[in-house]
């Protein structure tokens, strides 16, 4: 009986671990503000719960893991879509990439239908990736719950509309 009993917690155990979620770090991923944006994530987000991870200065929740690095490469200027996501009083610019633009990353390309983000305007930059199951008809959802913790990056620039160059 109490082998059986430590079978049944050993199973319970080991299914409760999910293997780490493994994302290249970014090139700038030792920079110091990268370690304060890690401190100020949440341990949920989109419903999933935060899971391990391989990679310095970066983070996953759920399953599918949507997947947070720090210290990309910060974009230039861009005719990518630009957009600003407000919560409360802390306001982020992202570029919502395509699937083929040159910024998506190999993980996020895997991933058909996957939503690739990049700071825009902030240093060091953050590239969050929300595959298509995760994200739902509301993918930048994700990036509301996220500005309190990225607000911690510098600003440099802002988006331009069509309407601020004239």
């Amino acid at each position: 009986m109490r082998r059986r009993v430590l079978g049944v917690l050993a199973v319970a155990i080991l299914a409760g671990c999910a293997a780490p979620v493994n994302v290249p770090p970014g090139p700038h991923a030792s920079d110091p503000v990268c370690g304060e944006v890690l401190q100020a994530l949440p341990g949920v987000l989109a419903d999933g719960e935060e899971r391990s991870i391989t990679s310095q200065a970066t983070a996953a929740w759920g399953e599918p893991p949507i997947t947070l690095r720090c210290g990309v490469e910060v974009p230039g200027p861009s005719t990518e879509r630009c957009i600003t996501v407000e919560s409360g009083e802390t306001s982020v610019d992202w570029l919502a990439l395509e699937s083929d633009d040159e910024l998506v990353p190999e993980h996020g390309r895997r991933d058909s239908g996957a939503w690739t983000f990049i700071t825009y305007g902030r240093v060091p930059a953050v590239e969050v990736v929300v595959p298509a199951e995760r994200g739902g008809d509301q993918p930048t959802a994700v990036l509301v719950e996220l500005a309190s913790a990225v607000e911690r990056t510098a600003v440099e620039r802002e988006c331009v509309g069509v309407d601020d160059v004239y």
